[in-house]
């Protein structure tokens, strides 16, 4: 003997309404003053304490970066290994995957010349008038910022 659909169906609303008209729980007094102490006490820890999702965004680039070239080292370690040590397979290997550090040094330095050349080749009056413009400018920004902020703030 099976109940019919619209049975259920009534029974689940009355169910439904009787569970909706019920009041509020208060949870005791003790949980909520240990709630509130764990979250002050997770608030209050370094952020190396913490998810990963709240490191600074430099330490979790850096962590990923380190992890990477451990992951990258390991394999390399693994093939060197296999290769019943061989100290030239080793080193050309690390020549392969490390040349893109001496053409990125060579860019560093080529871009840190072509700043030196700057530097000396501007005037400094130039460069104080240059400061002196953007600093006008920010300030000129942040006060048409501070009005604009004021007058919406007025007509609320």
């Amino acid at each position: 003997m099976t109940p019919l659909p619209d049975h259920d169906e009534k029974l689940e609303r009355i169910i439904h309404q009787t569970l909706r008209d019920l009041p509020l729980r208060r949870a005791p007094e003790s949980l909520s003053e240990r709630v509130l102490a764990e979250l002050e006490r997770r608030a209050a820890l370094p952020w190396w304490r913490k998810s990963f999702a709240h490191w600074p965004f430099a330490a979790r680039a850096g962590f990923i970066v380190l992890c990477a070239g451990l992951v990258k080292a390991a394999f390399m370690l693994s093939v060197w290994a296999m290769a019943g040590f061989d100290q030239g397979q080793f080193r050309e290997l690390f020549a392969l995957h490390f040349s893109w550090m001496e053409n990125g040094l060579v860019v560093v330095n080529a871009i840190a010349g072509f700043f030196e050349i700057l530097g000396r080749n501007i005037p400094p009056v130039w460069l104080y008038g240059g400061l002196a413009l953007f600093g006008a400018a920010y300030f000129a920004l942040f006060g048409l910022g501070a009005a604009a902020y004021k007058a919406l703030q007025v007509r609320r």
